[in-house]
This record gives C-alpha cells, sequence and structure tokens, in this order.
C-alpha cells in the first residue's frame, strides 16, 4: 500500500482523470486554508507525489468523508491515547462501511499496488485492542451533567456523534482549548447542534473546564431553547462555580427557575456553593427549602454542601441538624465539621465531633487529623495535642508533609517549643509552610535571635520566603532593634514583588505596616516617615505605628502632630492611639496636655479608657515629680488598679526617692504579685537610695526564703553579620576577654578622671 500513517483511515483513490478535473468547493478551499500545513506535513509521507496530487486527494476525502479525514490530520502528530482509539474505531467504522457497500476502490494514490482486504481488517481490530488496553486506566467516569453517549444510534451520523463527544471530552481533561474550538466548528459546520442537547451540553462542559467561560455562556445563550434543559443548566452552573465565578452561576440558576427546568440532586450543591461564596445566607435558606421540597434533603452531596454553607456563616446548631440527620456519613462529611467548628471559633465542639467521629467506627485521614490538631492549637490543650500524635504515627500519616507541619504548629502554639523543632527537623522534604511554621514558633515563644536564625537556615536550604515569612521576621528584627537585617528584609519585599502597590488589599497594608513598625521601632523613623508616605491609603494601625514611634523616641510634638493629622484625615481613633499620645505626653514631660486628652478621651473621641490609658497618666505625672496628684489618681480612677499601675508609681517613688510613700504601693504589689522580682528589686532601690540599709536586707531575705530570682539583665547590639546578646556577667561570647579588656580599659580612664560608677560593680 502506498499511503501510510494516519491517512490509511480514509478511501483516497481518485482516478487520473478525476484529479485533473476536481472543482473547488467553498467548504473544500475553507478547509484547504485551515490545514494548510498539515497538506505539508502529508507530502513527505508520499515522497514520489505531487503537492498537487495530495491536495487533489485531500479535496475529494473532505468532501466525502470530512470527519474521518479530520480526525486523521488533526491528531496524526498527538501521542495520546484517547485519540489513538478514536482514529483506530473509524478504522473499524470505515472497513465496515466498506465491506457493506462492496465498494472496490483502490486505497492509494493512481499507481499505488493495493493491500488485502483482511490484513487491513486484522490490522484495525489489533489496534482497537492494543488502544483499550492502555486507555482502560484512564478513563473516568462522565458526570451527571453529560448525558450517557452509549445512548446514540449506532448509525453513520450516531457514530459520529458519539466519537466528537468522546473528542470533546479528552479535550475537556487534557485543557485542550484549540482542539475543543475545531471540534465546535466542524459540529456547527455539519449540523450537529441542531439533532440534540447532548452536544451543546457536551460543548459547555468542554468550555469549563478549559477555563473559558465566556464561550460556554455565549454557547448557551445562543442555543435553542429546547436544549437548555436540566443538564445543560448543571454544565453552566457547575462551570461558573469551578472557575471561581459564583455571581453568574447563581444568575444562569435564577434563570433556569424562571425558564420552569426543575433543579435536580447534581443541581444543588453548586447553587448551595454559589450562595456561600457570595455570603448570600438567606438565598441559601430557600434552597435548603427547595431541597427539602424535592424530597433530596438525605442526599449526601446535597447535605454536605449544606453542611459547609451553614459553617461558612457561623450557624453551628442548623449545621449539625443537616449533618445528624443524613444516614449517610463519609469521612469527608466528619471533616467537613470539624474544620468548620475549628474555623468559627467553637474548638470544644470540633473535638466532641471528633470523638463521636471515633465512637462511630469512622477512620480518620490525614485531612481529619490537621483539622483537629487546628482546634487543639488554639486551644492550647497540650495533652490531646500528644493523643493525636500518638495516633498519627500508629496510623502512618507522620509521613505526611501537612500533617508534620501541623503538629509544629500545635507544639508551639502550646510553647513547646524544643517538640516543635524536634518534628521539624524529622520533616524529610520541607516546603514554604514548614520554614514559616517553625519559624512563627520560635517568634511566638520569644526566641527572635533563633528565628533570625532559621531564617538563614531557610536561605540555604534554598527555600524562597513568602509574605508570611517575612511578616513573621520583622517583628523579630523589631525586637532586636536589629536595623540592618531589617532593610535586607525590605530590599528582598521590593525586588521580588511581595511590596504590591495596591495600597486597598488588606495583605499590602498589613505588610506594609509591619515594615513600618520594624522601622519605628529599630529607632529609624526617618524610614518609617518615608514608608508611610508612599502608602496611598494608610488604616488606623498605620496611625498608631508612627504616634506610638514618635512617642517612644521622645518626639512629642511630632507625635502629637501625628495624632492631628489623622484627626484631620477622618479617621477615628482607637484605644491604641491614645496609648501612644499618653505615652509620648509622659516621656516629653507634657503634664497638662496628658491630663486633657485622658478627660477628652470619652466625651469627645467615644474612646473610655482603660488600665493602660491610667497607667500612663500615673507614669507621667510620676517622671514630673507630682506623685501626690498620681497618688490620688490611683485611689479614684474608675477601674481597680492592677500590679502594673502600683509598679509604675513604685517606680515613679524610687526615681525620687520618696520612701514613705513607696510602701503604699509596694505592700500592694507584694499582695498582687509576691513572685515578681520586679516589686522586690524596686523597693530595695528605693531603702537602699534613702540609706536603709536593714530594710534592704529584709527584703533581699524575703526574695531567698520565697525563692525570687532576678532574671540577669540583657542587652544586645547589631555588629557585622549578626546580632551579640550579652547578659550580666556572661562569659559565652567568643571574643569575652577581649570586651572585658575594653570594659577595664575604660575603667582605669575613670578611676583617673576622679570618676567611679556605682553601677559597675553590679554590671559585673
Amino acid at each position: 500500500m502506498g499511503g501510510v500513517g494516519m491517512l490509511e483511515v480514509a478511501d483516497l483513490s481518485l482516478d487520473e482523470p478525476e484529479m485533473e478535473a476536481v472543482i473547488f468547493r467553498d467548504e473544500v478551499d475553507e478547509a484547504l486554508r485551515q490545514f494548510g500545513s498539515d497538506i505539508s506535513m502529508i507530502q513527505q509521507l508520499f515522497p514520489g507525489r505531487s503537492r498537487t496530487q495530495v491536495k487533489l486527494k485531500y479535496k475529494k476525502e473532505e468532501r466525502q468523508n470530512p470527519l474521518r479525514l479530520h480526525e486523521a490530520l488533526t491528531t496524526r502528530s498527538k501521542d495520546h491515547t484517547h485519540f489513538q482509539l478514536v482514529i483506530e474505531h473509524l478504522k473499524e467504522v470505515a472497513a465496515q462501511e466498506k465491506e457493506n457497500s462492496c465498494r472496490d476502490d483502490s486505497t492509494g494514490f493512481p499507481g499505488d499496488e493495493e493491500e488485502e482486504e483482511v490484513a487491513k481488517s486484522e490490522q484495525a481490530e489489533e489496534g482497537v485492542k492494543q488502544a483499550e488496553e492502555g486507555e482502560v486506566e484512564e478513563e473516568r467516569e462522565v458526570k451527571a451533567t453529560e448525558p450517557d453517549i452509549t445512548e446514540v444510534p449506532t448509525k453513520s451520523c450516531g457514530a459520529n456523534l458519539k466519537i466528537l463527544i468522546a473528542s470533546l471530552q479528552a479535550c475537556a481533561q487534557t485543557n485542550n482549548l484549540t482542539r475543543g474550538k475545531e471540534i465546535h466548528a466542524f459540529m456547527l459546520r455539519n449540523g450537529f447542534l441542531l439533532t440534540s442537547p447532548l452536544p451543546t451540553t457536551s460543548l459547555i462542559n468542554m468550555y469549563s473546564k478549559c477555563n473559558s467561560m465566556t464561550h460556554a455562556s455565549t454557547l448557551f445563550d445562543t442555543s435553542s431553547t429546547h436544549h437548555r434543559n436540566v443538564f445543560a443548566y448543571n454544565a453552566i452552573v457547575a462551570g461558573f462555580i469551578a472557575n471561581g465565578m459564583p455571581r453568574p452561576a447563581l444568575e444562569f440558576y435564577q434563570g433556569m427557575q424562571f425558564s420552569g427546568v426543575t433543579p435536580d440532586k447534581f443541581t444543588f450543591p453548586c447553587v448551595i456553593k454559589a450562595c456561600s461564596d457570595v455570603n448570600e445566607c438567606l438565598e441559601g435558606r430557600k434552597v435548603h427549602g427547595l431541597v427539602f421540597k424535592f424530597g433530596l434533603e438525605w442526599d449526601v452531596f446535597v447535605g454536605s454542601a449544606l453542611v459547609h454553607l451553614y459553617l461558612r456563616f457561623g450557624f453551628a446548631e442548623e449545621a449539625y441538624q443537616v449533618f445528624d440527620e443524613l444516614p449517610v456519613r463519609d469521612v469527608v462529611l466528619w471533616n467537613a465539621m470539624i474544620n468548620g467548628f475549628a474555623q468559627t471559633g467553637q474548638f470544644g465542639l470540633a473535638l466532641e465531633v471528633y470523638k463521636e467521629m471515633g465512637e462511630e467506627g469512622v477512620t480518620p485521614n490525614k485531612f481529619t487529623v490537621t483539622g483537629i490538631l487546628s482546634a487543639i492549637s488554639m486551644m492550647g490543650d497540650l495533652n490531646n495535642g500528644r493523643a493525636i500524635h500518638g495516633f498519627v504515627v500508629k496510623m502512618g500519616y507522620d509521613s505526611g508533609v501537612a500533617v508534620m507541619n501541623a503538629l509544629v504548629d500545635m507544639y508551639g502554639k502550646c510553647k513547646c517549643l524544643r517538640d516543635a523543632l524536634k518534628i521539624f527537623e524529622m520533616i524529610p522534604e520541607k516546603d514554604i509552610f514548614s520554614w514559616n511554621s517553625i519559624l512563627c514558633v520560635h517568634e511566638q515563644c520569644g526566641d527572635h535571635r533563633g528565628t533570625l536564625r532559621l531564617l538563614d537556615s531557610m536561605l540555604r536550604a534554598g527555600v524562597k520566603p513568602d509574605l508570611v515569612t517575612v511578616t513573621t521576621i520583622l517583628p523579630a528584627c523589631a525586637h532586636l532593634a536589629a536595623l540592618m537585617h531589617g532593610r535586607e528584609i525590605h530590599s528582598y519585599m521590593i525586588i521580588n514583588g511581595l511590596e504590591k502597590n495596591d495600597d486597598r488589599s488588606f495583605n499590602d497594608v498589613y505588610v506594609k505596616n509591619a515594615v513600618m513598625d520594624m522601622y519605628a521601632k529599630c529607632g529609624s523613623m526617618r524610614e518609617a516617615h518615608l514608608v508611610f508616605d508612599k502608602m496611598s491609603y494608610k488604616d488606623v494601625a498605620s496611625w498608631n505605628i508612627m504616634i506610638m514611634g514618635y512617642g517612644m523616641h521622645g518626639f512629642g510634638s511630632g507625635a502629637l502632630d501625628m495624632f492631628s493629622n489623622m484627626c484631620e484625615a477622618e479617621l477615628k481613633p482607637d484605644e491604641v492611639t491614645f496609648v501612644g499620645v499618653l505615652s509620648a505626653c509622659s516621656h516629653v514631660g507634657l503634664v497638662s496636655q496628658g491630663q486633657k486628652f485622658l478627660a477628652q478621651m470619652d466625651s469627645l473621641y467615644g474612646v473610655v479608657p482603660t488600665i493602660e490609658h491610667y497607667t500612663c497618666v500615673i507614669d507621667m505625672l510620676g517622671r514630673a515629680g507630682q506623685l501626690e496628684e498620681a497618688y490620688e489618681l490611683v485611689s479614684t480612677m474608675p477601674i481597680e488598679a492592677s500590679s502594673v499601675v502600683w509598679r509604675a508609681f513604685l517606680a515613679a517613688c524610687r526615681l525620687h526617692g520618696n520612701a514613705a510613700l513607696a510602701e503604699v504601693p509596694a505592700q500592694q504589689v507584694l499582695e498582687l504579685e509576691p513572685e515578681h522580682c520586679g516589686n522586690h528589686v524596686l523597693m530595695s532601690n528605693v531603702y537602699g537610695a534613702v540609706g536603709r540599709y536593714e530594710e534592704v536586707s529584709e527584703v533581699r531575705l524575703t526574695m531567698r526564703q520565697q525563692n525570687v530570682r532576678k532574671e540577669p539583665g540583657c542587652s544586645w547590639i547589631e555588629f557585622g553579620d549578626g546580632v551579640h546578646v550579652f547578659v550580666t556577667g556572661d562569659r559565652t561570647h567568643p571574643e569575652d576577654y577581649l570586651i572585658y579588656a575594653g570594659l577595664n580599659s575604660l575603667n582605669a580612664h575613670l578611676y583617673e578622671g576622679g570618676s567611679m560608677p556605682s553601677v559597675y560593680q553590679d554590671i559585673l
């Protein structure tokens, strides 16, 4: 046989006179323009034939057997098992039709030798068998939105329609939009869309899965009203949901009701999800009513969607009622209940559902474990967390990185830093979530140096930080005043596009606030103000950061100016704002201004003063030496004084050496927090300042008897490529001998100048 390749499926016989007399029809011209490149490709398979011969044979076949040649040409070079099956099936159809019509045409070009029909039939059957064996593992069940194609009659047109629909399903599975459009054009030109609703539904499904909802919607709108049945509506609604477009899905559902098409059990799960996504709780309740009316309330998929809907809106009772009435509850539904309760903050109910799940004999899977661990993490329930950890090891779930990440988070929130780090080190392939989890754990536990060390390890491992990473690292830099590290992270954010210009986005404002807070706490108010000025949208937190930063570093006028600008911007101050304003007044001694703000908080700004605001004013009065006024405010304020208030007053008494008045707050703080070392130290310093050394000895004796130990003082400095931390009497630094040599040299210079600080011995 002269013809080779895919063209063997077609009967391409032409007599020489016919080749010279063929008239080019309009549809043949269109086909040639569409598949001109294929003509060149086919000609390479027949080097002994001219391009004219190939064109003429193609034109005749396009006119007589358009579908078979179309399939052969467009899939010739594709290595896809499903398309091979289509071609082999076409071979079988062509052979059967040839046998029925008893035709005796040649299969090649003029002058080619004939091959026996038996050999061709055997080859086709063997090809179908091989293709079917290769496809059996990849076939998927057609969804309810696609009618059963096996019901199509097995005539020539019916067989072609079956092949077209099978090809559309393959395009949907492989996301081959171009191929799907070609099939759509062929179906449109040959009238397949006029026969039944089936082609329309299959095309809608193909466009939906190829993420082309514009084409799907246009096809639906231009189709015959008789073809818009429940399957077509299900396909278009499901397509919009799958592509994250819930609003149009609801609009088509409403059109479905207006057209009188009755929804079925496949319609409601998508519609309920759409109601959940657009926060249409009332519409969701209406759909629930229809579900009950049609008797579908026991369907597991409909019930699962309703459970998600009610949990999304925080209606735990309604969700549990739907869940409890379902006759069949698989593990997915149990997981939905557990995750729903965890996400709505009802952690105790999540734990109860998990226990009930075990009592009913349903085995938890990995998704169950991650859901219940999130609830346990928020509860800080270490005992139950360890029990779940044991179950994870028993079931072999510890091989999954998601489960291990959840365990890291659980131990971290339970303040078990060592256990969290141990789990983290056991993860064989750490992803970005693993690193972010352990970074958050160290930051939450106050190990800021450890957070920065882990960031270095993360970078050495080749893992690229994301937005969560940098927002975790920036507070660590702020706590350590590690300005150089903070600048490096800010530069990384700019270079990698993590600092976007969508200022209305919550994430973008949050990130810029974190950068600004880092600069403010590191003392670089100039850079903090640069970030602030570049923000086109500033929330209350943005203004609060600047006010607190200026007040913290002694720029009282700058803090008050920012507060005035905030009010002019018509943003309402909150509790944090006034803590910053009052702290600024305290640091720069604006006593009358601070008292005025305290008096106007409730009446002018609608903010009720809290214990933090009174503490700021008491500290302000104490710093200014107005101890009697401070004591009067402590005694008359409408809130019961806490240990923090009394300690602030005690510090003021120590500052001004008023031992008599200091005994009042000292007695209060020792009663409220007897184990707090700061109370004893402050009182000891008060007695020492006025020469009452017997009382100093009594305070120290009391500390020893109550086993109260003073935490050593700690300081740090960012130098070179790291942060160096020192405590009192520290000898652990690798260059401690040089440090102490320098300290002794300073000591000698002080002696020579006739000065020796009394605190020097305490430092050593």
